[in-house]
């Protein structure tokens, strides 16, 4: 996306809305992520639901700290101050959903809020299962390419978020403050060089730990073992960039994947569906 300002130069900072309703309010949001230290505070106006799909930042709130990237929803609460660094290159975009209130209240689990009153969730994150990000690409493409009327994007968003908040479909982090840290050095490795085909003694090298050590804490935090959450990382790369490719074995190549046919069956066992039907679903052409 990236707009340019009046002298040219590529916006720090732009949104563009895509749809905006009683009931909800989408943008596209890009940063170009120039500054790699933590940000001024800044504060969002209305309760968010930010869902990285391109690049990756951290989002600050006091000493606690969160990885976003496009296995995530981030949570921005109504008048919370929070700061923003990029530790690595390239900015981030994301889908960014404010729901009305009444919506939010009626959506959310409980369990996720700070009270049953207020529209304000307790913890940064919630990981996404591959139907969240599946959807996640559905609304956006559609919205982008003028496909979709405002009633289905609409049901499109409230069922993104059902999804993206239930508790078979996502999963909150549990583990000590050091094994947090930990699991987030490793997923900036990884969003470092998507396309490397990473070894875990690699990775361990980067992050300074044990191999053992370090699978068995990626697993405990996210739920699910590290090579899965890589390909987890690639597949969302590629429903971001399906729209851009006509030839679908050059996108598998581009992505690190060993062949057509390896790329063809992880995407059908991750969104159930091939990269070419959910190309003609998302942009029906």
């Amino acid at each position: 996306m990236g707009s340019k300002n009046k002298n040219g130069n590529v916006a720090e900072f732009c949104a563009q809305t895509l749809l905006k309703s009683p009931i909800v309010k989408i943008r596209d949001v890009y940063c170009q992520g120039s500054c790699r230290g933590q940000s001024a505070e800044e504060y969002a106006t209305a309760t968010e639901l930010v869902f990285p799909y391109r690049g990756v930042f951290m989002r600050h709130l006091g000493s606690d700290q969160a990885v976003a990237e496009a296995n995530q929803v981030m949570f921005f609460n109504a008048a919370e101050g929070y700061r923003i660094s990029h530790p690595v290159a390239g900015g981030d975009t994301s889908l960014s959903l404010a729901i009305s209130e009444e919506q939010l209240l009626e959506l959310a689990p409980a369990t996720l809020l700070c009270d049953k009153t207020t529209p304000a969730f307790r913890g940064q994150r919630l990981r996404i299962d591959a139907r969240a990000q599946a959807l996640v690409a559905l609304l956006r493409h559609s919205l982008r390419e003028d496909i979709a009327e405002p009633l289905e994007a609409e049901s499109l968003a409230l069922t993104l978020i059902r999804r993206a908040l239930g508790p078979r479909t996502t999963h909150e982090a549990g583990a000590s403050l050091g094994r947090q840290r930990l699991v987030d050095r490793v997923k900036l490795v990884l969003a470092s060089d998507l396309t490397r085909r990473w070894t875990l003694a690699e990775i361990a090298a980067e992050v300074r730990g044990s191999p053992v050590y370090l699978t068995q804490v990626f697993q405990q935090v996210e739920g699910m073992p590290l090579y899965r959450y890589q390909l987890r990382l690639r597949l969302a790369r590629a429903l971001d960039l399906l729209a851009q490719y006509d030839d679908l074995t050059t996108l598998s190549l581009d992505l690190g994947f060993s062949s057509h046919s390896h790329f063809s069956a992880a995407f059908r066992d991750a969104y159930g569906r091939s990269p070419s039907e959910f190309k003609q679903s998302a942009l029906r052409r």
